[in-house]
């Protein structure tokens, strides 16, 4: 009866023994686990920021000057312009193109001046030199320009004023640099009349 109790007892902390083994291994696994899955985690945020500041390779690049235009309201009269006069062709080419993009605001001004109501009052052959005066070949970004003068597309040149801001003419800059897959828009505020 000693020996049956002796070894039921040694059976019981043999069971607790191999218990406490069992719950130690499973409470190691369970922490390994939270501690692999919180490093997975941390890899995966990380990854998440680093593509934050990456750029991905497989964007398209920006549409077209015309694009950039078109995808703009405060351009909308600079696309009937440019559409009468028949330079969507041209200004969709390859280029590149520096674009000084008068706004609606400033194409209304102009309407004024002239006293006519709208692009509807004005011939393809009227529009055509003067659009092609706000265009300058090759890509120029702000950082480019210098106290010069530059010949346009028409023919005549535009003279560039940087010491009070940049100065097209007498036309304002208001915002530079916005790049497209075939050159650069910088948004005047006035209408570019050549001579």
């Amino acid at each position: 009866m000693k020996t049956t109790v002796k070894t039921m007892a040694a059976g019981i902390l043999l069971t607790a023994s191999v218990f406490a083994v069992n719950a130690s291994e499973i409470t190691k696994s369970i922490v390994n686990k939270i501690e692999v899955e919180d490093y997975e985690l941390k890899i995966e945020a990380w990854m998440v920021d680093a593509n934050t500041f990456t750029a991905d390779k497989s964007e398209k690049p920006a549409g077209s000057v015309v694009d950039i235009a078109v995808a703009n309201p405060d351009f909308s009269i600079l696309v009937e312009a440019v559409s009468k006069a028949g330079l969507v062709e041209a200004l969709s080419a390859a280029g590149p193109f520096t674009v000084f993009a008068p706004t609606n605001e400033a194409f209304n001004a102009l309407f004024k001046k002239l006293g006519v109501t709208g692009i509807k009052d004005l011939t393809a052959e009227q529009l055509k030199p003067i659009l092609t005066y706000h265009v300058v070949s090759g890509k120029v970004m702000s950082t480019d320009l210098s106290n010069t003068s530059v010949a346009t597309l028409n023919g005549q040149k535009i003279k560039i004023d940087l010491s009070n801001g940049v100065k097209i003419n007498d036309s304002k800059v208001v915002k530079a640099d916005i790049s497209g897959s075939n050159g650069v828009v910088h948004v005047i505020d006035s209408v570019l009349i050549p001579n």
